[in-house]
């Protein structure tokens, strides 16, 4: 009867003693201990057989305003010292300035790639496991907390701290040079706006300067034309003037022959003559002119030939020779002369010295930008002195701990399976000798039975 209630109660407990479990980890201890420190000695071999891991970081700040004032002066290109760092921290983010430093450092390239690695896997391992850029934090406050870190991660193989830096330096540079071209394609374009605009004003005013000479040779051509008109009716004039004088010379002529008159005389003089004698005295007001016949024959013969024998009478009238002086003054133009005569038409432009300021200014700018400072290097990479890679404390210590673990669960499970063992023999036992009566049993068996 005993056996058959504990036995049943003893197969169906599932419950956990710790008690008993504290005390087979304790008389297991030293197998416990043992696979510990098995395992620790792996992690000493392992930490060792893993090649170390150094990593190194710069960090840079914004330059001084200053540093960009001769480039935001020039009025071509306006950097302020936060976007100087922030374009340089693109440039050091960038895949195309990886590459182009990675390809430039054949010994660079030789540490990282493999046998049985291609060129651009061999990039990748640089450009993903070895180079991150770390930026501060916007929504932190404090002092100068604005700046770009780049660290870099490498074997010992490689001089991290020096390719760090030559890197840094190469991507500075490389933002300069991106610059300078900028700023150059820039100036270029503003010098041919006003190269256009300095040809627009000289067309124009090699254009107004043609307009002027036409207008200049019309107005002188208009003038000869008057003043020739002007001498050809003159001369006519004269010309009627001569005959009318002629034809009054001979009428007067025919008088004074009538009259007897060869020589000069008036009206009192021909009374005088058919005076018979005394003293006459006469005094004759007249307000009429004297007939031209009392000239005489002789003189008015004489003014006849002289009419005839005449070839011009342009000496007659004043006007004829300042008309003959205005013409020869424009058979020659002084200011179309003077216009034809200019060497450099650019001379005379008005109005264009803004452009020509502006043309100055900009060939006179630096554009190479050298030593230009576009970021302030904060602190260079050094060599580091303890790898970051293996840890060797921390895997011994895991190591460790694992092998505890694992030699706690070996001490268990051995445990656990000898007395799973052990309580199926009991049972076997147990069921023979329940098969058995309890008197026809030995003393002792009997005792071992009710023990059991």
């Amino acid at each position: 009867m005993n056996i058959e209630s504990r036995g049943p109660h003893m197969a169906g407990s599932g419950e956990a003693d710790l008690f008993k479990v504290f005390g087979v980890i304790w008389r297991r201890r030293a197998l416990i201990a043992g696979m510990g420190a098995v395992f620790a000695v792996c992690g000493i071999a392992i930490a060792y057989i893993i090649p170390p891991v150094y990593e190194v970081s710069t960090k840079l700040r914004p330059v001084e305003i200053n540093q960009l004032d001769a480039l935001n002066r020039s009025k071509v290109i306006s950097l302020s010292p936060a976007e100087a760092l922030k374009r340089v921290g693109a440039r050091l983010d960038s895949y195309n300035t990886r590459l182009g430093f990675f390809s430039a450092k054949p010994e660079l390239v030789k540490n990282y790639q493999d046998k049985d690695q291609t060129f651009e896997q061999a990039f990748q391992d640089f450009n993903v496991n070895s180079l991150s850029v770390l930026q501060s934090d916007s929504k932190r406050v404090e002092l100068l907390s604005e700046f770009i870190g780049l660290s870099m991660r490498y074997g010992t193989s490689v001089d991290g701290a020096a390719v760090l830096n030559e890197f840094v330096d190469y991507a500075i540079e490389q933002e300069r040079v991106q610059i300078s071209k900028d700023m150059q394609v820039i100036v270029f374009n503003r010098l041919s706006e006003v190269d256009a605009n300095l040809k627009s004003a000289l067309d124009e005013y090699r254009s107004s300067n043609e307009g002027q000479i036409a207008k200049l040779e019309e107005s002188d051509s208009v003038k000869r034309a008057k003043l020739e008109d002007e001498l050809k009716a003159l001369r006519v004039q004269l010309k009627m003037q001569r005959e009318s004088r002629l034809a009054e010379l001979d009428e007067s002529i025919g008088i004074a022959r009538s009259l007897g008159l060869k020589k000069p005389s008036t009206p009192s003089l021909m009374a005088d003559e058919v005076a018979t004698g005394g003293t006459v005295m006469r005094t004759e007001v007249n307000g009429r002119a004297v007939p031209l016949y009392f000239m005489g024959t002789d003189v008015l013969e004489a003014e006849r030939t002289a009419l005839r024998k005449r070839a011009s009478d342009d000496f007659v009238e004043p006007r004829v020779g300042e008309i003959r002086k205005e013409l020869l003054l424009l058979s020659h133009n002084r200011n179309i002369e003077a216009i034809k005569s200019r060497v450099n038409d650019q001379n005379f432009l008005e109005g264009v010295e803004a452009l020509r300021a502006e043309k100055l200014r900009l060939l006179s700018l630096d554009t190479q930008l050298n030593g230009m400072q576009l970021v302030n290097i904060d602190q260079r990479a050094v060599p580091a002195g303890v790898p970051i890679k293996p840890r060797k404390v921390l895997i011994v210590l895991i190591m460790f701990a694992a092998g505890l673990l694992i030699g706690g669960v070996t001490a268990l499970v051995r445990a656990a399976y000898k007395n799973n063992l052990r309580e199926m023999r009991t049972l076997q036992v147990n069921t023979t000798f329940a098969s058995i009566p309890s008197d026809d049993l030995p003393p002792l068996q009997r005792t071992l039975l009710k023990e059991v």
